[in-house]
C-alpha cells in the first residue's frame, strides 16, 4: 500500500489563516554576498549603458550616503524607541516600525493619525499608526521601566507638533 508524504494543495494566505500576516509588510529583499559570486550579465547587454545611467539605487553605500545627507540636513526632533525585539523611530522622513525582521515606513502624508497607550501594569508602550485607509499598525515596546513613558510620550509629542499636519475640516 502507497502512502503519500505531505498534502498536495497548496497552503491558504491571508489574516484568516496565518495571525501574523499584514498585507503591505514584506520580508527584506535579500542582497548578494561576497560569497555568492560576482553577477553574470547576460549575453547581449551593453555596458556602456549601465554606467552612463548613473547611481545604482540598489547600492548599498550609495544609499547609506544618500541617507546621511538628507539626516543631515534636517535638525528637528527624532523620536527613537526600541527593545530587543522592536523599535519604532519617528523623524522628518516619517515613522518606521520593525519588529524583529519585518519593517514599514510611514511617510507623514500616509498618516492618519498616532496613537499612544501604556498598559496598566507592566511595562508596554504601544504605538499605534493610523492610515487613512482605516488600517493601523501597532508595535508594543517593552520599556526599561515605567517612568519612561511620560519621557517617550513628550518625545513623540515633539516630533508629532514638528512634522504631522491635521486636515483642517
Amino acid at each position: 500500500m502507497e502512502q503519500r508524504i505531505g498534502s498536495s494543495s497548496q497552503p491558504l494566505e491571508g489574516a484568516g489563516f496565518d495571525p501574523a500576516f499584514i498585507p503591505g509588510l514584506t520580508s527584506p529583499a535579500s542582497r548578494p554576498t561576497e560569497e555568492d559570486g560576482p553577477e553574470k550579465e547576460p549575453e547581449g547587454a551593453d555596458t556602456e549603458e549601465a554606467e552612463e545611467a548613473g547611481p545604482d539605487p540598489a547600492d548599498p553605500a550609495e544609499t547609506a550616503s544618500s541617507e546621511q545627507e538628507e539626516e543631515t540636513e534636517t535638525d528637528g526632533p527624532v523620536f527613537e524607541a526600541s527593545d530587543r525585539r522592536a523599535r519604532l523611530v519617528a523623524d522628518h522622513r516619517g515613522v518606521r516600525l520593525s519588529l524583529d525582521d519585518q519593517e514599514c515606513e510611514f511617510r507623514w502624508d500616509e498618516i492618519g493619525a498616532v496613537e499612544t497607550e501604556t498598559a496598566r501594569f507592566g511595562k508596554r508602550y504601544t504605538v499605534t499608526v493610523h492610515t487613512p485607509d482605516r488600517r493601523w499598525y501597532p508595535i508594543e515596546i517593552e520599556a526599561p521601566a515605567r517612568s519612561r513613558f511620560a519621557e517617550w510620550d513628550a518625545q513623540l509629542d515633539a516630533v508629532l507638533d514638528a512634522y504631522f499636519e491635521e486636515d483642517a475640516d
